[in-house]
């Protein structure tokens, strides 16, 4: 009688675990999809955000992980604070940690960036796409260059954020609502990774160690408050950062973003 109580119990542990993966991994049949740009978010979505006070055209902040490999959609709650609501797997994204500097490096940008509704393509041949805003003001001054650095679908790219085309269409999604409820734009932090204490340590002595100390800044301010700052007051110390020589400043063409071979 023992054994058939915990042969029971295993059955329904199993099945528990099942209906559990497949709430956690459900994807939209793009198949089914007949606007993918007024496609609304999922009823599992719309709940979450019910549950945690979300309006459903309230504004959203972006946050990229690159280490981590992760994106992330934070909401605003009815006190108008933060909450992450969505976080996705990077499907691909090219170079190294650290800022894209030059056109053709293949460099993902990292700083904080301002997205407004031009900002996002419907027509993009990689499904679905939202323009990073690279170049902003503090890359602008430092002489970097680079042009269709996109957050997109079809999970192949260089020097932009890929996703599948079903993450695609819900980030898409999140930004088109929020635009509708009036926001007029969307922060975008892309971060090399988590900027705490013990990561910061980690990565000291990297080239790059100056510049994360800065966008640190503002990641720290969210973190404590999950207030958003805007992108400007995010880079206005940043910046008045000297400009490099112009010998430093490459010349190339611009280009479109091109898939990724693997």
């Amino acid at each position: 009688m023992r054994l058939k109580h915990i042969a029971f119990a295993l059955l329904v542990a199993t099945a528990l675990t099942g209906c559990n993966d497949t709430l956690d991994t459900a994807k939209i049949d793009l198949s089914t999809v007949k606007n993918k740009v007024q496609q609304p978010l999922p009823d599992a979505v719309l709940a979450d955000m019910q549950k945690k006070d979300m309006p459903r055209n309230s504004p959203i902040m972006i946050r990229i992980l690159k280490e981590e490999g992760k994106l992330e959609i934070w909401k605003a709650k009815s006190d108008n604070r933060y909450d992450i609501i969505k976080s996705y797997d990077i499907c691909a994204w090219s170079g190294k940690l650290g800022p894209k500097v030059k056109e053709g490096d293949r460099q993902a940008p990292e700083g904080f960036y301002s997205l407004t509704p031009a900002n996002l393509n419907p027509n993009s041949k990689y499904y679905l796409a939202i323009n990073t805003g690279f170049p902003n003001r503090y890359d602008a001054v430092n002489g970097r260059t680079g042009t269709n650095l996109m957050i997109h679908g079809a999970c192949s790219s260089s020097g932009c954020y890929s996703m599948t085309d079903e993450q695609v269409l819900e980030i898409y999604a999140f930004a088109r609502d929020a635009f509708k409820g009036g926001q007029t734009a969307i922060q975008l932090q892309a971060l090399p990774f988590r900027m705490t204490a013990d990561n910061m340590a980690r990565h000291h002595g990297s080239e790059n160690d100056s510049f994360w100390k800065m966008i640190k800044v503002g990641y720290d301010n969210f973190e404590v408050t999950n207030v958003r700052r805007s992108s400007m007051s995010a880079t206005r110390n940043m910046s008045s950062t000297r400009r490099p020589p112009a010998s430093s400043q490459p010349a190339a063409p611009a280009r479109p973003c091109r898939p990724r071979h693997r």
